[in-house]
C-alpha cells in the first residue's frame, strides 16, 4: 500500500513540479506522513518544506489544513500553489463575509486540498463548521518554531494548536515545520504536539548556494550605497534594527536613484502591502526593511541580503539572511556590525514582556550572536554549529575562510585580559576590565580599589574600546565566557586557563575587508526574465511564481526548442507547459537572433561583444571568467564564442576547461543517454559538472 502511495507521490513530483527526484529529506518525510505518523521538519529556507506537506495532500485527498503565522502572507502561498494547478485557497480577516462564506462552501464541499489559516481562525464557529462536513486529511504547522516560548518568534497564539487538534474526533497526521530550530527548541515543539522523538527530521541547516560575509567596522551608509549599485538589477533585502535606521537607508537609496521600497511596523497598511507588492512582483530591486518584513515570503530570485544592524539572535539573522538564494542560485548574505548594535538589541530585550528566565535566555542568545560577529571561525560553520552541527567543515568561501595576509599572534595581550578578569574575580563586565586594563582615571574604578591591580595599565597604549572589541573576540573564540544576565559578568573558560598557562597559543587576523565586485548576467537570461514579468502581469502574480531564476537559467544553457525538451528543464510540470510553455518557445526559438543582438541591463551603451578580443585573450591563457570580467559579459557568453572559434580554428584547447575524470564521466552519460535531452545527462553526472561543461563536450569531445 504504501509503495502505491509513494508511486503516486513521484507522479505528483513530476506532473505538478516538474521534477524528476525529490530533494534531501524530502521523501523520508512523505513516506513518514502517508504512513500516518507525525514529524517534526527541520529544513533549511529554499530547502523544500512546503513540499513535505503539498505532495501528501495531494495523494491522501480530502483537505490539508495549512496553519501560518501572518495572515498577509497567506495569498503568496495560495497563488503559488494555484500555478501549478493544485487547488488550494486562504482564510483570513483580509477577506470579505461574503468571500469567506464563498470559500468555507468549497471546502466544505470537498473542493479544497490546500487550506492555509491562522492560528486564530482554529476556533471561529463558522471555519469549525466547515470542517465538520470534509475529512482533514493532514495538519501542517509552518514557522513552527513560534510554538516556542525558547524559539526566537514566539508567539501565544500558537500555544492552542496542540489544544485544538486534541479535540478534532479523529487526529490526523501533523508536520510541523521550522528553518531554525536549536535542539532545545525541537523538543520543546515535539513535547508540545506530542510528537515521538524519533520522527525528527532533520536535513541540515547547510544552505550550498550562500556566502556569508561579515564587516566590522564598516562606514555603514557608503558600503550599502556601493554594493547596492554594484548589483544594479538584482533583487536585495536590507535589514535595519530601527524604523528611523530604515528610513535613513531608504532615503539615501533614493537618492540614488535606486528602484527601492521601505517597510517597516509605523507605515500604514496600505502603505506596507504596497510596498511588499513592488518588491513580490519585480516592480522594485530593494526592499530596506526592519524585522516587520519578510516571515512567509516566497520571492525565490533574492539575490543579496544586508543586514545594517546586528540581530538580536543567530536564529533571527539565519532565517532573514536565508530568504536570498531560495531557488538554489548563488546569493550573498552581509552584516555589517557596529559595537553600538549590542546595546540596540539589549535595551530591546529589557523593553520586553517577557518573564526573567525569557530575559535571561535572550540576552544569551544575544551573546551567540556578538561571538559570530567577532569571531576567526568559518562564518557557516560557525552557524551549523549553533544548531547542533558538530561535523560541518569551513564552507571555503565566507569571508573569514578567504581572509588574506597570516594571523598575528596575540597570546600576550590575550593573557594580559584573562589574567585581569581572574584578578577582579570574575565580577565585572567587559566594560570595567577594559578600562581597568588601559588605566581609566573613573572613579568607580579608584572606588573599588580595582586601580590597585597589577593589571592597571597593563594595555594602556590602546583605547577601552579598542580593548572591549579585543575582549569580544576572545569572547566569540571561547577565551572567556559570560553569565546569562541583565549584567553579564566575564569568566575565563577552559580555553583561556591553558592560554593563561602557556598551553595554548591565541592568533588574530588583522586585515580589512572591501566591497564586492558588479554582477553581470547572460542576455538570454535578461530576455526570459523580461517575458517571466510580461506574463506574471497579465496573470497578476509575482514573477517567480511563473518560473524561477534556475529554471530560467536552465532554459538560457539548454535553448530547448520544442515542447518535449522544455518538458525536460526543472522546474516545468505539465501545468506550467500548458500555461507558458509557447510564450517561452517563441522566444527561444528565435534566440540565435536574440543573443547576438540583445544587451543586459548592465551593458547597456556597451558595444557589442568583440569576440577576436575574447579568442586573443584566451589564447594568452586568460580563463572564461578572467575574460567576461575584463570584457563586461557572461561566462557562459564567453564560452559559446569560444566553442564555435575552436571550430572554425581560431582558438585551441577550449575542451582543456573540463578535466579528463569529466570528460570521461559526461561521455559515459552520453552514450546511456543520447544527446537529445541535456537534463538525463545532467542527472547521470550530478551536481560537480555543469550544464556548460557537458555542452562542451558534446561539442568539441572527439568521438562521443
Amino acid at each position: 500500500m504504501i509503495q502505491q502511495k509513494m508511486e503516486q507521490a513521484i507522479q505528483t513530483l513530476e506532473t505538478f513540479y516538474g521534477y524528476s527526484s525529490f530533494r534531501k529529506g524530502q521523501e523520508q518525510i512523505i513516506r513518514s506522513l502517508l504512513t500516518n505518523n507525525d514529524a517534526l521538519v527541520v529544513m533549511p529556507t529554499g530547502g523544500g518544506k512546503s513540499l513535505c506537506y503539498q505532495i501528501p495532500a495531494q495523494v491522501l485527498g480530502g483537505t490539508t489544513l495549512v496553519i501560518s503565522p501572518l495572515i498577509a502572507l497567506m495569498k503568496d502561498q495560495v497563488d503559488a500553489v494555484n500555478q501549478i494547478g493544485i487547488r488550494a485557497t486562504f482564510v483570513n480577516s483580509a477577506i470579505s463575509k461574503a468571500e469567506e462564506h464563498a470559500r468555507l462552501t468549497q471546502v466544505a464541499s470537498g473542493e479544497i486540498t490546500l487550506l492555509y489559516v491562522a492560528p486564530e481562525r482554529l476556533y471561529d464557529p463558522a471555519f469549525q463548521n466547515a470542517l465538520k462536513q470534509t475529512p482533514i486529511s493532514l495538519i501542517a504547522i509552518d514557522e513552527a518554531h513560534c510554538m516556542s516560548q525558547w524559539g526566537h518568534d514566539f508567539r501565544p497564539s500558537y500555544l492552542r494548536i496542540a489544544e485544538w487538534i486534541n479535540g478534532l474526533p479523529y487526529r490526523p497526521p501533523v508536520v510541523a515545520l521550522t528553518a531554525t530550530a536549536t535542539p532545545e527548541v525541537a523538543e520543546d515543539i515535539c513535547l508540545r504536539l506530542g510528537i515521538d522523538v524519533n520522527n525528527q527530521h532533520y536535513t541540515g541547516f547547510k544552505r550550498e548556494n550562500l556566502t556569508f560575509r561579515l564587516l566590522r567596522g564598516e562606514k555603514k551608509d557608503r558600503f550599502i550605497m556601493q554594493y547596492v549599485e554594484a548589483k544594479k538589477g538584482l533583487s536585495g533585502i536590507v535589514y535595519a534594527s530601527t524604523r528611523k535606521e530604515a528610513e535613513q537607508i531608504y532615503r539615501q537609496l533614493r537618492k540614488q536613484q535606486t528602484n527601492t521600497v521601505l517597510y517597516h511596523g509605523g507605515l500604514t497598511e496600505i502603505e506596507r502591502t504596497e510596498a511588499q507588492e513592488a518588491f513580490v512582483h519585480d516592480e522594485a530591486d530593494v526592499m530596506v526593511a526592519t524585522n516587520a518584513f519578510g516571515m512567509g515570503i516566497n520571492k525565490s530570485n533574492v539575490r543579496f541580503v544586508i543586514h545594517a544592524n546586528l540581530p538580536g539572535t543567530i536564529e533571527a539573522y539565519y532565517q532573514e539572511a536565508g530568504r536570498a538564494g531560495r531557488d538554489g542560485e548563488e546569493s550573498e548574505c552581509v552584516l555589517l556590525y557596529q559595537a553600538q548594535d549590542i546595546q540596540t538589541q539589549r535595551f530591546f530585550i529589557e523593553q520586553s514582556n517577557g518573564e526573567l528566565e525569557k530575559k535571561e535566555n535572550d540576552f544569551e542568545k544575544l551573546q551567540f550572536m556578538n561571538r559570530y560577529a567577532h569571531t576567526n571561525q568559518c562564518l557557516e560553520q560557525f552557524i551549523l554549529e549553533y544548531f547542533g552541527g558538530s561535523e560541518s567543515e569551513p564552507c571555503g568561501k565566507c569571508s573569514n575562510c578567504t581572509k588574506e595576509g597570516e594571523q598575528e599572534d596575540v597570546t600576550r595581550e590575550a593573557q594580559m585580559v584573562l589574567s585581569c578578569v581572574v584578578r577582579m574575580k570574575e565580577r565585572y563586565g567587559k566594560s570595567i576590565v577594559a578600562q581597568v586594563l588601559t588605566g581609566s582615571k573613573n572613579k568607580k574604578i579608584e572606588q573599588f580599589h580595582l586601580n590597585k591591580l597589577p593589571t592597571y595599565g597593563l594595555m594602556n597604549k590602546r583605547t577601552a574600546k579598542d580593548v572591549q572589541a579585543f575582549i569580544d573576540f576572545l569572547l566569540a573564540e571561547g577565551f572567556i565566557g559570560l553569565t546569562p544576565t541583565s549584567y553579564p559578568t566575564l569568566k575565563v573558560l577552559e580555553k583561556g586557563a591553558a592560554v593563561l598557562k602557556g598551553d595554548a597559543k591565541v592568533n588574530q587576523y588583522k586585515e580589512h575587508i572591501s566591497s564586492q565586485q558588479n554582477n553581470i548576467n547572460d542576455p538570454l537570461f535578461e530576455q526570459l526574465r523580461l517575458k517571466r514579468k510580461e506574463l506574471a502581469e497579465k496573470q497578476g502574480v509575482p514573477p517567480y511564481l511563473i518560473f524561477s531564476d534556475k529554471t530560467l537559467k536552465e532554459m538560457a544553457t539548454v535553448v530547448p526548442k520544442t515542447n518535449e525538451t522544455l518538458a525536460t528543464i526543472s522546474g516545468v510540470g505539465a501545468h506550467k507547459l500548458e500555461l507558458y510553455g509557447e510564450a517561452f518557445l517563441d522566444l527561444l526559438r528565435s534566440t540565435d537572433i536574440q543573443v547576438s543582438t540583445v544587451i543586459s541591463t548592465q551593458q547597456k551603451g556597451k558595444a557589442k561583444l568583440n569576440v577576436d578580443e575574447a579568442i586573443q585573450l584566451y589564447n594568452e591563457h586568460k580563463s572564461p571568467s578572467e575574460i567576461a570580467e575584463e570584457l563586461g559579459f557572461s561566462e557562459q557568453t564567453i564560452i559559446k564564442h569560444l566553442i564555435e572559434a575552436e571550430k572554425d580554428g581560431r582558438a585551441s584547447d577550449v575542451l582543456k576547461l573540463v578535466t579528463e575524470e569529466k570528460q570521461i564521466r559526461i561521455k559515459e552519460a552520453i552514450n546511456e543517454h543520447g544527446t537529445e535531452f541535456l537534463k538525463p545527462i545532467k542527472e547521470r553526472v550530478g551536481e560537480t559538472i555543469s550544464y556548460t561543461e557537458i555542452k562542451i563536450v558534446m561539442e568539441l569531445g572527439a568521438n562521443v
